[in-house]
């Protein structure tokens, strides 16, 4: 149940010709503290509720929990969230031995896409493909829980 993953900016919109698969994204947060985030998603037709732990010191690993649970009572859910809705699409890119799930944000974090790569391992190879841009892994900024609290939007353009 540990998650490893890299994340990344991404620095074109080539990702979109490249996906074989996009799926609508609204998710929201009944817990957002670092230690224990305890997650509501609609992905799709289906209904998720993931909790995750604190990251390693790198940020690449992390406790991940996830069950599905039916639109309904993600939606009843959703409805008591703390404040603040990511809606996002997810693009399934597939680059080497590996699919990069790439997010495109709408609403208040309009403008933002970033890249995600689940590895076996912190240290396992990957093939990059042309529309990667920086590393954002561990920056606590660019997760989800902290983008309800603080929108891509709010932020000072010079510093992302």
């Amino acid at each position: 149940m540990i998650e490893i993953e890299r994340k990344f900016l991404v620095q074109s919109d080539q990702y979109r010709q490249d996906a074989h698969k996009a799926t609508r994204i609204i998710q929201g947060y009944l817990c957002s503290v670092p230690e224990r985030t305890v997650r509501v998603r609609v992905k799709g037709d289906k209904g998720f509720l993931t909790v995750k732990g604190i990251g390693s010191d790198s940020g690449a690993s992390r406790f991940e929990w996830e069950r599905e649970i039916s639109v309904e009572e993600a939606n009843a859910l959703l409805a008591i969230c703390e404040p603040g809705v990511i809606d996002k699409t997810r693009y399934l890119v597939s680059a080497g031995q590996h699919t990069f799930e790439v997010d495109e944000f709408y609403g208040d974090n309009e403008g933002l896409t970033v890249a995600e790569v689940e590895l076996s391992s912190e240290d396992e190879s990957y093939d990059k493909p042309v529309w990667l841009g920086d590393e954002v892994t561990g920056q606590s900024r660019y997760y989800n829980s902290m983008l309800m609290k603080q929108p891509f939007k709010s932020w000072e353009k010079e510093t992302v």
